[in-house]
């Protein structure tokens, strides 16, 4: 039979102590307000805490940047109920790539197993947008110039284009201020890695003399180029030289990216009007520790990779929303200061696979006759659904696992969105997350599974219902049974679950613990 969803908790966290009576400015200073900045504040306001975005630019830049969201990072913003925004003005398609070989989606992994084609500047102008209207405040102009902390804050000071200099004090401060991040350089924290071996420019411009839609990866002798139409009449153009590597203080042309294309293509193909001109390389650096007392790194800050698979945005914004419901717990005084370790416990080991993977990707870009083999055996490769499933799941990051305990296949792994039956209709696990607070789900309506969280009713939502399917499906692992009751947390990975038959109750007591902080007292 149907059960009705219950909540225990209806409300969204209660708003924070005023910080102004505790000698704080706010809560917590963001230094960045690119994706990563923007999503963890969103993450923060959605929990009551009080964060300023601190941006040294004046406004944002209109940059396009990077070009797209993969299947984990758009259930993310599905689980907080902004998706639409970005599917409105996306388009979804239905390839990806290793190295520029093509891989097949499947589409039983994920209610949103494609990618979506959008632009940096568009992401950021919806971010900003949504944090608005949490009440997420961002001050332009300002530059972070000098860090403080101690046992009790941090004191940020900022300098400004015009004005007198000034500082904000926060119990924390987050660096999502890019790879050349001033916040951990000024916190001392090493950033160990490898440096470039090739450089790549990129441009949006005209195009008007390409003859065909559009150039992918064609490798010549030397390098390689392509053209990508993003919007009507524009084209990415992109020019990879693995013979030089550039000056990174010296800025890129219209100039250079047009002799590097005729140099690689012969022609310019009538190139003109640019938007945008940037360049990179293929340095991979990841910080040593995520977090250093009351600082903290998130996006490009904590890791730089070549920007293979369009892996370095979506781990950015997966980032904030691993961190931003931790900080939050402990700013609120819910949870010990020692929950803050497993942001670094948990996302580290990602992004040094990413690292890794994107080092490999670069070796099998680099042109000649050996590598054109390599090319040809590694896409025979894939043909096989082992391999490409392998390789589609680790590039979309629906196959993480974190660390956890616990035996269950979902443990770790983030949750299904799957159907669930009420009386009053149909919902989604992701609807259930909205509010971005824990959710304990009960599918065998189970009193002893209720009556475990009643400590933690101020911060855990209770929800009792039964799923559409007998079956879910986990990303490599492949189809479970649907479980008999799990704990979601707020980034959407199962704390803890449990099968058919007696729920360990001393289990879940301990997962609530751990990630919920400690039992109120009656």
């Amino acid at each position: 039979m149907n059960v009705d969803v219950i909540r225990t908790s209806e409300t969204q966290w209660d708003e924070g102590e005023d910080v102004g009576r505790t000698g704080m400015d706010t809560d917590v200073v963001i230094a960045g307000a690119g994706p990563t900045g923007l999503m963890l504040a969103c993450e923060l306001r959605l929990a009551g805490v009080d964060v300023v975005v601190v941006e040294r630019l004046a406004e944002r830049t209109g940059e396009s940047r990077a070009g797209g969201m993969h299947s984990r990072t758009l259930e993310v913003l599905d689980q907080r109920g902004v998706l639409d925004r970005f599917l409105a003005v996306g388009e979804l398609q239905p390839v990806g790539h290793f190295s520029g070989l093509w891989l097949d989606f499947d589409e039983s992994e994920s209610r949103h197993p494609y990618p979506l084609m959008i632009l940096q500047n568009v992401i950021e102008r919806l971010l900003e947008e949504w944090g608005t209207e949490l009440g997420v405040r961002v001050r332009r102009s300002a530059e972070v110039t000098g860090i403080q902390q101690d046992e009790d804050g941090v004191t940020v000071e900022l300098g400004a284009a015009e004005g007198a200099p000034e500082t904000l004090r926060a119990r924390y401060l987050v660096g999502c201020d890019g790879g050349r991040s001033t916040v951990r350089k000024l916190a001392g924290i090493d950033f160990p890695g490898t440096p470039a071996t090739m450089t790549a420019l990129i441009g949006d411009v005209e195009l008007p003399d390409l003859p065909e839609d559009y150039v992918w990866v064609r490798r010549v002798p030397g390098g390689d180029f392509s053209a990508i139409a993003f919007e009507p009449g524009w084209y990415r153009v992109i020019t990879s030289d693995y013979e030089n590597v550039s000056d990174r203080d010296e800025p890129a042309t219209f100039e250079q990216l047009r002799e590097s294309l005729v140099r690689l293509a012969g022609t310019d193909f009538g190139m003109h009007s640019p938007r945008w001109v940037s360049k990179f390389g293929d340095a991979a650096r990841q910080a040593a520790q995520y977090r250093d007392g009351r600082v903290l790194l998130a996006g490009d800050a904590a890791h730089i990779h070549f920007p293979a698979g369009g892996q370095g945005l979506n781990m950015g914004v997966q980032d904030a929303v691993n961190l931003g419901w931790k900080l939050a717990s402990v700013v609120r005084g819910q949870a010990p200061e020692s929950l803050l370790d497993s942001y670094h416990a948990e996302r580290h080991p990602v992004a040094e696979r990413v690292l890794h993977n994107t080092r490999a990707q670069s070796a099998l870009a680099r042109p000649g006759a050996q590598t054109d083999a390599l090319r040809e055996v590694f896409g025979s490769l894939m043909v096989f659904d082992d391999v490409n499933r392998h390789l589609r799941a680790m590039l979309t990051a629906l196959d993480i696992r974190y660390p956890l305990d616990g035996d269950h296949p979902l443990t770790g792994r983030r949750v299904p969105d799957a159907g669930l039956k009420t009386s009053d209709g149909a919902t989604r696990v992701y609807e259930l997350l909205h509010a971005a607070r824990p959710v304990l789900l009960d599918l065998r309506g189970s009193a002893e599974v209720a009556a475990a969280a009643e400590g933690w009713a101020d911060r855990v939502d209770v929800v009792t219902g039964r799923s559409e399917d007998d079956h879910w499906p986990v990303p490599v692992f492949g189809e479970i049974p649907a479980p008999a009751a799990l704990l979601i947390r707020p980034d959407g990975h199962v704390a803890w679950a449990a099968a058919d038959g007696a729920p360990d109750i001393a289990a879940l007591r301990s997962a609530l613990a751990t990630w919920c902080g400690p039992a109120r007292q009656a």
